[in-house]
C-alpha cells in the first residue's frame, strides 16, 4: 500500500494503481493533456471506496509507502485501463524497470494493446 499525496491531502492505494496512475500522470504532463479517472482506495475508517482524480500538466503527486498495511484494493482493469492510455499517449516510452524499483513491475500474461 502506498499514500498518494495529492492536492494537500493523501490517499491510500495498492502500490501497482499508484504506480499506473504516476505513469498515466506523466503520459498526460508530456502531452498537455487531462483525464479523471477512478481508482480504488482504502479509506480513513478501512473500508474500500472509489476515488475520482483529476490530472493532467498541473498535476503534482508523490508517493510514499505504508508500513504494516491491509490487503490492497487490487483492481486489473484499472490498472489495465491507466497502462493502455499511457501507452496510447507514449508509444515509445522509456523502460520501466528502471524506475519506482520499489513497487512491482506491472506485468500481465497478454500484451495492452492501443485502442484507437
Amino acid at each position: 500500500m502506498r499514500y498518494l499525496h495529492y492536492a494537500g491531502g493523501h490517499m491510500l492505494l495498492a502500490d501497482m494503481t499508484c504506480k499506473a496512475v504516476l505513469r498515466y500522470s506523466r503520459a498526460l504532463a508530456m502531452a498537455g493533456q487531462s483525464d479523471v479517472i477512478t481508482v480504488p482506495v482504502i479509506t480513513d475508517g478501512g473500508s474500500q471506496a472509489s476515488a475520482h482524480l483529476l490530472i493532467g500538466p498541473a498535476s503534482e503527486f508523490f508517493s510514499t509507502p505504508v508500513e504494516h498495511a491491509s490487503d490492497e484494493p487490487f483492481d486489473k482493469e484499472v490498472i489495465e485501463h491507466l497502462e493502455r492510455e499511457t501507452r496510447r499517449l507514449q508509444p515509445s516510452r522509456p523502460v520501466w524497470g528502471e524506475e519506482m524499483l520499489d513497487i512491482p513491475d506491472i506485468n500481465f500474461d497478454y500484451d495492452l494493446e492501443v485502442e484507437r
